[in-house]
Formats: structure tokens, sequence, C-alpha cells
């Protein structure tokens, strides 16, 4: 009788320390609670070594958990499914009580692919052995699974241990439900005052932030960025939307902003202000601004007023996180000095100087931790992003020569540095190691792309090219890609009045083909995006396909193609002719199939826009006929052709007005053709030259930026007789000239006349 008195008292002991237990989850107002304090609490009532809460992440299909280890929050994920003992019990809803988790047969008896994985065992020495897991589910949806490990006395879980269990795992997913939804609820009320301006133009609803609310990316990135990037919020109007609600100035990242005080940037690490999210940006009659991305932090205010306790005035300005990274970047690169070349020559000075034997090994390769090269290769991308490149080239020699770093800007390249020839291998090396190349592999070309925000500060990506040269060495050439610029508006593109009007009736036509034609880098695609803005209403489907996507526009639905899995541009226009277009664009129409199916679709009621790489307007009909395309069905289609080139643009600081002697005046209107001279109606004596000088806005070249030159041919009824009968290319070239085409060199040689450009680089780019 004692005993049993003994052992109801011993119940009811644990019953009322297993309610406190519940009780104490409840009162959690935090998943981090339950997942790191009060776990190990909860062992202790089974007596149990160790007690593991996994959540349920239904969109990645995982479980996750977190332990700690010593000061540390470490992440366990493991996937939703039959080969793991949480996953088999949260697929399917049951208890498992595992006796032996090292037995195989008796993991077999319970599921065919149960697996025990040992690895954890293995990293921390301790020995699994029983295994209780149980479901956690509210309401049929699962919220994850309980997993208590090895009675602390070697004996067995008991049918009292599994009730108690049982009922755990239903009041945990009673609390951790509630704090999923108080969380959300809370958030949304928080974010409907700081999204007021984008709630009252309908361009967010409460649905859309509660989704953006739950996101797994905001503690990692940001609301602000999520509802940019995954709900379609322009930059622009989120700028707007926060500069009302912190009632501050919102910045955007302009590269051309003046150095700061040196002493401003010594006082605080690049990678502290990144961390923190602020930099200083200028001083204005004694006030500092300081840019962060949430102004209204008080904690940082007053650990920049530690920072600079001189200034008693501090203004406080808006900006996007990856602005203030670039803001960074930016402001560090120029250090004391604009002149990137001191502070490369700093991490040259670091290198090994010793002259060793030109032998590749291993010593020569490498690594992520030759951290003097890393940063080498870092700088190199940084300067190139800040000098507005658009390729770095990186040049081994044979020998003892050094390493040849060049880059092209506005179109010529320019030597940017000399580095030890010893590191001829590593150079290439740690670009291959960046973008997930075959370090190994020299004998062939490989190409790849480099995801600079993983390694710097600037969120950019490069595409790589290696291509194998003599001496067994290999050149590097990366082209920087202009991710997630905007398009440039239509008005900007530089073109004659004739060419604007021309191109401009075409986009507005129903249906029919529009090609934009020249060399690789001549804004082929800058052109097509500017000329699709005209026609991006909401009224208005669009789809893109791209390789890459680099240009962005709201409305567009842009796809990037992989040709390596087969997902070519063709492939992607037959995707299109399903998805109810009104407007296609094809970024390069590359082989037959392509041109046939655009030039279908553009005779079946679609506005079809692509690119060819061809000399001029005119040469590209010939080309194109040459593919074996029907010429009456492309007579039909086509409604334009625009030849481009890219001329460097003569700085508008220091360019100098002249009139051109008599001898050049005659060569410059021969090579504009004197008949078709004489029809401009520009008399020869009013005609003013200007030349390049140089100044410190330019970097002393004389030019600073680029401007199109154009040819439109247009799909006029002779133009389409011509198509039809696969004229001559002179006889095509000569009735787009009758139809109003002015050629590239005439259009450049207008654009001289006008103190754009100068006539010697409308002659580098131009023949005819």
């Amino acid at each position: 009788m004692a005993q049993e008195t003994d052992a109801l008292r011993q119940q009811l002991e644990y019953r009322k320390r297993l309610m406190d237990k519940i009780n104490e989850i409840h009162s959690a107002d935090n998943l981090n609670t339950i997942l790191i304090q009060i776990k190990d609490s909860i062992a202790g009532l089974f007596s149990a070594e160790r007690l593991t809460i996994f959540l349920a992440d239904a969109k990645r299909n995982m479980l996750i958990s977190k332990v700690k280890s010593g000061i540390e929050v470490q992440q366990i994920v493991i996937p939703t499914s039959d080969s793991s003992l949480a996953g088999y019990c949260a697929i399917t809803g049951t208890t498992l009580h595992i006796k032996n988790a090292y037995d195989s047969h008796e993991l077999y008896m319970i599921g065919s692919n149960l697996k025990f994985d040992d690895s954890w065992d293995k990293k921390t020495g301790f020995l699994t052995k029983q295994v209780l897991c149980i479901p956690m589910k509210f309401q049929k949806t699962l919220i994850g699974v309980i997993q208590v490990i090895n009675k602390k006395d070697g004996t067995l879980f008991d049918d009292i241990d599994i009730s108690y269990a049982q009922e755990l795992a239903a009041s945990l997913s009673i609390a951790i439900h509630n704090i999923y939804r108080l969380s959300i609820t809370t958030k949304v009320i928080r974010h409907k005052a700081r999204y007021n301006y984008l709630l009252d133009k309908n361009l967010l609803d409460d649905k859309i932030l509660e989704k953006a609310a739950a996101h797994p990316d905001v503690p990692r990135i940001g609301m602000d960025y999520v509802l940019m990037r995954d709900f379609s919020i322009p930059k622009e109007e989120m700028a707007k939307n926060l500069s009302l609600f912190f009632g501050t100035e919102f910045i955007g990242y302009e590269p051309t902003s003046p150095p700061l005080d040196d002493e401003l940037l010594k006082r605080v690490r690049p990678d502290r202000l990144v961390k923190e999210r602020w930099v200083p940006f200028k001083i204005e009659n004694g006030i500092l601004h300081i840019i962060m991305d949430e102004p209204t932090d008080l904690a940082r205010h007053d650990t920049i007023k530690f920072v600079y306790p001189e200034y008693k005035r501090i203004s406080y300005l808006g900006a996007f996180r990856d602005d203030i990274q670039n803001y960074v970047s930016l402001f560090y690169n120029q250090g004391a000095s604009i002149a990137s070349s001191g502070s490369i020559n700093d991490l040259l000075n670091k290198l090994d100087s010793s002259d060793e034997p030109e032998i590749e090994n291993e010593s020569q390769k490498v690594s992520e931790q030759d951290s003097v090269i890393v940063q080498l290769v870092n700088k190199i991308i940084m300067d190139a992003v800040q000098r507005k490149v658009s390729d770095i080239h990186i040049e081994p020699y044979p020998g003892k020569e050094d390493v040849q770093v060049r880059m092209r800007i506005d179109g010529r390249c320019q030597l940017y540095q000399r580095i030890p020839y010893k590191y001829k291998y590593a150079i290439p090396s740690r670009i291959k190691i960046m973008c997930g190349l075959d370090i190994s592999e020299r004998r062939k070309p490989q190409d790849g792309k480099i995801d600079f925000k993983k390694f710097g500060p600037l969120a950019v990506e490069l595409r790589v090219a290696t291509v194998p040269t003599a001496g067994q060495l290999e050149d590097v050439v990366m082209r920087v890609l202009a991710s997630g610029e905007a398009a440039l508006p239509y008005d900007k593109l530089g073109l004659t009045e004739r060419n604007s009007r021309v191109l401009e009736s075409c986009v507005r036509q129903p249906y029919g083909l529009i090609l934009v034609v020249g060399p690789t880098g001549s804004g082929k695609t800058t052109t097509l995006h500017s000329a699709i803005s005209v026609i991006n209403t909401p009224e208005t489907k669009i789809w893109t396909a791209e390789d890459p996507v680099e240009i962005t526009q709201r409305g567009l639905r842009q796809v990037q193609v992989h040709p390596k899995i087969g997902f070519t541009f063709a492939a992607a226009l037959r995707s299109f002719l399903r998805a109810d277009p009104d407007v296609i664009m094809v970024g390069e129409m590359r082989d037959q199939e392509t041109a046939e199916i655009g030039v279908e679709s553009s005779l079946t009621g679609h506005l079809v826009f692509s690119t060819l790489h061809t000399n001029s307007a005119p040469e590209t009909i010939t080309r194109l006929l040459d593919m074996e395309l029907d010429p009456f069905s492309f007579s039909d289609a086509i409604l334009c052709i625009l030849a481009q080139r890219l001329a460097r643009r003569l700085c508008g600081e220091c360019k100098q007005e002249y009139s051109p002697e008599r001898k050049e005046l005659e060569d410059i209107i021969i090579e504009y053709g004197i008949e078709d001279f004489r029809k401009t109606g520009i008399k020869p004596v009013d005609i003013k030259l200007h030349k390049a000088v140089g100044c410190p806005k330019c970097g002393d070249s004389g030019y600073k930026g680029r401007l199109g030159l154009h040819e439109l041919l247009e799909g006029t009824d002779p133009m389409k007789a011509l198509i039809k009968r696969k004229s001559e290319i002179e006889l095509i070239r000569r009735q787009a000239m009758d139809d109003g085409m002015t050629t590239l060199k005439q259009d450049g040689i207008l654009k001289c006349f006008a103190g754009l450009t100068d006539i010697k680089e409308v002659r580098k780019v131009c023949i005819k």
C-alpha cells in the first residue's frame, strides 16, 4: 500500500513539473526561448540525456533546429524525407520509439529507407542509443518534431514517457503556432506605418505585407529589399516611401561623389561600417552628414557620436543597404588620394618580391587563405567598377615579363597595372576559384560568372572567360555586367529626329519584326530596352529572353536562357508563344531556327524585337536571307533595322571649338557623300568642329562617356520588294538612303557638327 502511495505521489509530482513546463512554454515570447533555453529543462522531465526540437520549413521541405555550442548557436538542418528518423516521423505523423539507433535491421523494419545519421555523434563524441520521435501538429499542419534521446539510467522509455511526450508535443504545437501568428501580426501592424505611402498608392496591400513579413530572408536582407525583389516594388518608390517615413532625405549611390577627409575614414574600419550599415557621407557648413539604412536608430546615433565627438551637429540621411556598401567601397578605395594606383601599389609591396625560378608549383597557386592575392584581385575589380570599366583583361607573358592588367573604358583599352611575373599563375587561379572553374585545367577555354558580393562590398556580377595562351599560360577577361540597371529613357538614346520618329512609329505597331544590329558591346540591349519602355504599359504583356539579364524593367517578364541545359533562345521563343504574349524580345538571333520562329511569331500577331551581329542595316538583310529565311515571309515581317556603334563623347568641360581648314572640311564632305551632303542644307562656312583637350574630370583623355551612332533602315514597300527579289546589297543600301536613312558614318559626322564627338572617333568605328 505504501509503495502504491509513493508511486502515486511521484506521478503527481511528475505531472506538476510537466504542467509547470507547459505553462513556461506558453509564456515564451519567441522561438529561441523554446529552442535553446527551455529545451534542456524539458529533457529533465524524461531523465533524458538530450532533447531536440525540430521546426518544419514547408517551403524548403526541411526540418530545422538550433543547438548551443559554447557561446555560439548552431543550426541543424535535415531534409523532410523518409531516410531520417525525424523526417520519417514528420512525413508519417507517427511516434517512433527506436531502441537502438545503430541497429539497421530495427530501422529497416520500420521503413526500408530509414537510416541513422551518425555524423553528429562522430563530431561531438556523443553516443545515441534510444530515440523517441513525436510529431508536432496544429490542426493537421506539421509544426515540427520532438526528438528525445537516451534515458540517463539506461532503461527504455515507457508508455508514461510516451504519453507525456505526446501531451508536450501538442502544447508545443499550440505555443509555436501562436508565436508564428503573433509575430506576423505584429510585423504587419508595425510595417503598415512604415509603408503607408506605398499602401496609399495601392502598390501594397495587407496580404503582400503578411507574405513579406513571413519571408525567411527578412532577417538577413531586410523587408524593404524583399518587397523590391519579390513583390515588384520599384526602388524609386521605396525610396520616396522611406524618405516620408523617416522624415529625411534618401540618398542613392552616385559613384562621382567627392572623396571624404582621410581623418573621418581612419576612425572606423570599412568592414564594421558594412556590418552596422552606416557611413559618413559629407561635411557641409560644419554639419557631419551620415547615411544609414535606419536613420532613426538611436543606438547607432550614440555610436556615431562616440566616434565623432567633435561634431555637435550630425544629420542622419537614409540609404539602401547595397548603396551604403557601394559608398563604403568608393570612399575607402579613394583613401587619401583619388589615384587608385597608390593603393594597388600598397598591395603589390606586400607581395613577395624575391626572384624565384619560373616554375609553376603548388606554392604559386593561390588558395582561399592567400590574403594578399585575394585582396589584389578584389581591388582590381572594385577599381574597375569605380572607373565604370566594361572589361578587365589579365594578360600573363612567358618568361620573366610582368603580368599586364588592362581595362576597357569607353571602348578603349588602357593599361591599369603591371604585376610581378611570379604571380602569373596565382591571379588566374584566384579568379577561377571565385567563379567555380577548374583551376587544374589550363589547356582549354572555360567560362563562368562571379557574384562579387560574396567576396567584396559591391553587389556586382562579372562574366569570366579564360583563354589558353602561349607558354602554357591563361588570359582572363572579365566583363562587368550592368546587373539590375534601369532602362535608359528613350529620349536619351541620341537618335536624330528622323530616326527617333521612325523607330517609335515601328515600336507602336501591333505586330512585325524590329532588329537592332552591331558588334558585341555596341549597346544593342540598351537600345532594345529603351524602345520597349515606350510600350511597357499594364495593358501589354511583354516577354524577354536574354543572356544575361542585365537591364531590368518592371512589367517585363524576363527570362535567362541556359544553352548548356538546352534552354536556348529558340526554346524560350517557343515557350513564349504558349504564354499569351503581345511583345517578345529575343536577345539574339544566333541561328536559323531562332530567326525562323521570330519571323513566324511576328506574322502571327506579335511584335518581335531581337539583335544580330552584323556590320550595317543593309547587310543584315543579306545575312538573314543567307540563313535561308523565306524572303516573302521576312519581307512581310520586317518593320525596321537599326544598326549602331558607340563612339567616345567629347568631355563637356574641356572640349575646344575650332573652324576646320578647307582640306579637312572637304575630306569630311567627301566621306559624307557630296550629293547627300547637299541634301542636308548645311552650309560649309557655318560648320564648327570640336577637339579633345583633357582635364581632371575626364582623366586628361578629353573624352567622357559614349554616344550612339545609328543607321535606320525602314521596311517600306520598295524595300520589301527588293527583299523578295533577294537584291544585291548596294541596291538595298541605295533604296534605304532614298527612304531617308543616314549611314553610320553620316550620322557620326552630323554628331561631330553638333559638337558631341570628333571625326577621329567616328572614323575609328565606321567604314561607310
